[in-house]
């Protein structure tokens, strides 16, 4: 595990800048303290910043095969490369050490580009091969790994963290403004773009060759095939057949020269996970689990259930209002881009917990989105076969009626208003957009934003321009799926919210110079999972039966079968009083309204609706607050304690 970095010249004669190149490692030293590389040939700079988990006394990076024609610099593990090690010495290639990342400079000699689809784990890596002069970059299948890049007629830049990039020097942050709509929509980007004009993200299963002659290609070599379910099997089969492939890859995972834990919610997935580490290890591991004060947000109990069960080593951390307020302008600058939810406060929390005694941890992150675990996917199957026969029934006219009186009259309550917001009277059945991805992930819908936004920033976006890269993933996903809606709605999921929640983990975890894995996102484990048919996944509205069925033995039943919280946060609770004041002055003063994105009168109803518990707007307010705070921090590089106004400095000053 490390940060990469590198830079390919291409204007003629140029050479990448060493002091540059090191500036570009020294701003993320966190991601790798114990070590730092570079490799300069020319035109091609290539630097690492590593945290030594494999190979501690050999593994320095850059690295390059025997007759130095190949160098790589490498972010990830390759949980596989014991196997291939021993084929590739078979053939005629000579180590020089014990890593993983050598193993894949010696796959890229005898496969070359298709070296990716024999590696199984997470990885972003760039190798430079001095023959061709040629970069080859590629990100693992999931995106459990970042791969940033900017391409500009001068040169590529590439790295872990945009702000890699940013430190090259020469370029000034500019916000993305086409960003917005799908930002206010879902709080993340699901396309190549980021929040930075210019820099791009590598998708997840991609891989990326670039010359000297300027010329790059982007090619997919992976992608998530659901379209053939699996053979009529009797339910033994699945939790038979998953069980086994899951111990197989939490025991692939657990490869490691350093002290290794778990993160513990309490939940089914880290729950599931811990077990089965202490089934491989035959001894107690360390377990880390972050709460609150606020016990119907906390999930502790249920973790301290879960460590007695398996006798786990376990420490908490609680999170206090102060801590989360007074954490989030740095840990928007660790994020590079606004914070999409406010659990990723608590995560950092107890990466910084863990990092005390371990640097490698387990996490359970993958089996909601794998398996059918959130209620939505229950919750859409039946509320799309009801919306039929309401279509069916009621006319269009009395439909629309009966949706304005959901969304404005004051009769309803803030809860009972969600609630019928989410349903087929509250949504458009005849528009996927409004009835999904509004109904469980946007903060501003579409027509929500028409309000929002000014007359002028309004007139930059092609209506409907928020949901364009995930309609773009739904419509693909009816050729991956099979037209199966469960399918499509997952492998949906994985290609767009899996995809940030994993970034959320890695930039989390690695603030606090911790690896965090992912075994439920073993790829091999994915497409068997994603071929489970849907009578194998969800019984009601509860889905990832087969993973409950598959641990029955290793723990207890009301950890299995409990409801699932998901890892929530005090935060709407926290919207109050002196707290909620402050957060509006913040994002109404006139330098906030200066950037002409938003009207005035808009958010001082959002705010107003809020304080008189007509709507809970929490994730709206959310989101005003982290794009404001992004502007201040990362745009305009202002220290993290100084990013608010007198009264907001008061709760968030660290």
């Amino acid at each position: 595990m490390c940060g990469i970095a590198g830079i390919l010249e291409l204007k003629r004669d140029a050479r990448a800048n060493a002091a540059a190149l090191r500036e570009m490692c020294r701003v993320m030293v966190y991601r790798g303290p114990d070590d730092e590389g570079f490799y300069i040939d020319g035109a091609v700079g290539l630097g690492m910043r590593r945290l030594s988990i494999v190979d501690l006394a050999t593994g320095h990076q850059p690295i390059s095969n025997e007759d130095g024609s190949l160098w790589i610099v490498f972010n990830g593990e390759i949980y596989n490369h014991g196997e291939l090690r021993e084929q590739l010495i078979a053939r005629g290639h000579l180590y020089s050490t014990h890593t993983d990342t050598e193993t894949i400079v010696h796959l890229f000699e005898e496969y070359g580009a298709d070296c990716v689809n024999k590696l199984r784990g997470m990885f972003a890596f760039a190798i430079w091969n001095r023959n061709t002069r040629t970069l080859f970059m590629a990100r693992d299948r999931l995106g459990i790994k970042p791969l940033y890049y900017k391409l500009t007629p001068e040169r590529l830049l590439f790295g872990s963290e945009i702000k890699v990039l940013l430190a090259h020097g020469g370029i000034r942050p500019e916000f993305n403004r086409a960003a917005l709509p799908e930002y206010l929509a879902f709080g993340y980007l699901s396309g190549e773009d980021t929040f930075y004009s210019g820099i791009q993200k590598l998708l997840p299963g991609h891989t990326m060759t670039m010359g000297l002659d300027g010329k790059s290609e982007i090619k997919q070599y992976w992608d998530l095939d659901a379209s053939k379910l699996h053979e009529s099997r009797d339910e033994n089969y699945y939790v038979r057949t998953y069980r086994e492939l899951l111990e197989g890859a939490v025991e692939s995972h657990l490869m490691s020269d350093v002290p290794l834990g778990m993160f513990l919610s309490g939940g089914l997935d880290s729950s599931a996970v811990a077990a089965l580490m202490t089934k491989i290890r035959r001894e107690p591991i360390e377990t880390f689990s972050v709460g609150y004060g606020e016990q119907s947000y906390s999930e502790l109990p249920f973790a301290r259930t879960v460590a007695a069960h398996i006798q786990s080593k376990h420490r908490e951390v609680i999170v206090g209002e102060e801590d989360f307020f007074g954490a989030l302008p740095h840990l928007i600058w660790h994020e590079d881009e606004p914070i999409t939810w406010p659990s990723s406060v608590s995560l950092y929390f107890v990466a910084k917990l863990a990092r005390e005694s371990v640097v490698v941890v387990l996490t359970g992150e993958g089996s909601d989105e794998t398996l059918a675990g959130y209620t939505r996917y229950a919750f859409t199957l039946k509320n799309a076969a009801l919306d039929r026969v309401y279509r069916g029934v009621v006319p269009s006219a009395v439909r629309r009626g009966l949706r304005n009186v959901v969304a404005t009259s004051s009769l309803l309550g803030a809860t009972l208003r969600r609630k019928l917001e989410h349903t087929f009277v509250g949504k458009d059945g005849g528009a996927w957009d409004s009835f999904y991805f509004d109904n469980f992930f946007s903060a501003f819908g579409a027509d929500e934003q028409a309000g929002l936004l000014t007359a002028e920033c309004a007139r930059e976006f092609a209506p409907q321009s928020a949901y364009t890269n995930v309609l773009a993933f739904w419509e693909r996903s009816a050729a991956q799926a099979g037209g199966e809606m469960l399918q499509r709605l997952l492998y949906t999921d994985i290609k767009t919210y899996l995809v940030e929640l994993l970034m959320k983990q890695d930039n989390m975890s690695m603030a606090a110079s911790i690896e965090s894995r992912v075994p439920f996102l073993d790829h091999v484990l994915v497409e068997f999972a994603a071929r489970i048919p849907r009578e194998m996944q969800i019984r009601g509205l509860a889905g990832k039966r087969i993973l409950k069925k598959a641990m029955e033995d290793l723990l207890p039943h009301e950890i299995i079968y409990r409801p699932k919280l998901g890892f929530p946060t005090p935060w709407s609770g926290w919207l109050t009083g002196r707290r909620l004041e402050a957060i509006r002055s913040l994002v109404l003063e006139p330098r906030s309204l200066q950037r002409g994105y938003f009207r005035r009168e808009a958010i001082e109803r959002l705010f107003d609706e809020h304080a008189a518990r007509h709507r809970d707007n929490y994730d709206r307010i959310w989101r005003l607050l982290n794009l404001e705070l992004w502007h201040r921090v990362c745009l305009e590089g202002e220290p993290h304690s100084e990013v608010a106004t007198p009264e907001m400095r008061m709760v968030t000053t660290t």
